[in-house]
């Protein structure tokens, strides 16, 4: 059952931001929408801050809730309920669950990934946070398309982000690729076996973009994009198959190519909160202050939206900052009924402690997500 919508009220006494910046103003909740007036009972947040909900354009934390250890968890549907409580705690509104499909295997296989969005359609109507999945499909897998399609057609998918992970360099120079023993294990395959199935995917290159280009053609109206774009080249390379957003681009190159050509980019908030890159690719931070950056994502760690926004706040101002992470990344994705605090806008938003940074309650649609010791005798009287 869907968790009930909160009875009409007001917030009063919290900063709160508004498009144009921070007010002192009331703002109104009433039937799970922003409401221009005071409807209701008053609600006291003073010395909070009141921002739109998070919206996490691509995010695979919740890898760790599905297998914790391998073959520790088997219900796939409490693992994705535990994900929901964390991305409420982390102020979360709107969830794209980032799925494999992949030759890699295991936890990216194609079969793990039907079995993970049967399980996300049994959960996700009963959570009050919008949860839904973008699929990472690996562009060599060619020959599973159709399963790919059927799939993202059985469960309503509506962002696709393509996928290179085959080590072209050493397969080319008959090599045995890093850590291959590793990635076999995973996968389920002996390293032969393993290396054999990617000497074979990596021989039929030439057919990718071929195939890549009559799927996106046969899927109007979905938004497709492409991951770590390295060159210029490969950004002009997807954009002409048909992939408008360039996500976790490598180097400034391609994030200027990918802004020239129009496209959006979507940049890892843990690089922001860390100070740069894990893999010592392009710093984030410095593509946000050259403005190449539409939106900021969580990619793995489901705090770091928040903390990177934060992060960004005294740079380039609060708005703009936490725009990254809500009206950006909701206009990415063509949801426009969120992103700001607006009259007639969905009910989602964050109530925010501004001296830890931490997050005190979350309303998603006007329904209750997380609420903390600190705000419940405030919202429950």
């Amino acid at each position: 059952m869907t968790p009930p919508l909160l009875p009409d009220m007001h917030l009063t006494g919290a900063r709160v931001l508004r498009p144009g910046g921070m007010c002192d103003d009331a703002l109104g909740l009433s039937a799970g929408r922003i409401h221009e007036g005071c409807p209701g009972r008053a609600v006291d947040l003073t010395g909070w801050w009141v921002l739109p909900g998070i919206v996490d354009v691509h995010g695979d934390g919740f890898e760790r809730h599905l297998a914790p250890r391998r073959g520790a968890l088997r219900d796939l549907g409490d693992g994705l309920a535990m994900a929901a409580a964390e991305l409420a705690v982390n102020g979360i509104t709107t969830a794209m669950l980032a799925q494999f499909f992949s030759w890699e295997g295991g936890m990216r296989s194609p079969d793990f990934a039907e079995a993970m969005a049967a399980a996300h359609a049994a959960l996700a109507p009963r959570q009050a946070l919008d949860l839904r999945l973008q699929l990472r499909l690996e562009a060599a897998l060619i020959d599973d398309f159709p399963r790919a399609r059927a799939l993202i057609a059985r469960h309503d998918i509506r962002y696709v982000v393509l996928n290179d992970h085959l080590p072209h360099a050493a397969l080319a120079a008959g090599k045995t690729p890093p850590r291959l023993t590793g990635q076999a294990l995973k996968s389920g395959r002996s390293p032969e076996a393993h290396l054999t199935l990617m000497q074979d995917l990596h021989a039929r290159a030439p057919e990718v973009p071929g195939a890549v280009q009559g799927l996106i053609a046969s899927l109007p109206g979905l938004l497709f994009g492409s991951h770590d774009d390295a060159t210029p080249e490969d950004r002009r390379h997807w954009r002409a198959l048909g992939a408008r957003v360039s996500e976790f681009p490598e180097t400034r190159a391609a994030a200027l190519e990918a802004r020239a050509g129009g496209d959006a980019v979507v940049l890892g908030a843990p690089n922001v909160v860390r100070g740069g890159s894990h893999a010592k690719k392009v710093s984030a931070a410095e593509l946000v202050a050259e403005g190449l950056c539409t939106a900021l994502a969580s990619d793995y760690h489901y705090p770091a939206p928040r903390q990177a926004a934060l992060k960004l706040a005294p740079e380039i101002g609060l708005e703009a900052a936490w725009g990254l992470v809500s009206s950006g990344p909701a206009a990415l994705l063509g949801l426009t009924d969120r992103g700001t605090l607006a009259a007639g806008q969905r009910a989602d938003l964050v109530v925010l402690d501004p001296d830890t940074g931490r997050i005190g309650a979350t309303l998603a649609g006007g329904r209750l997500a997380w609420l903390g010791a600190n705000l419940a005798p405030r919202f429950l009287g």
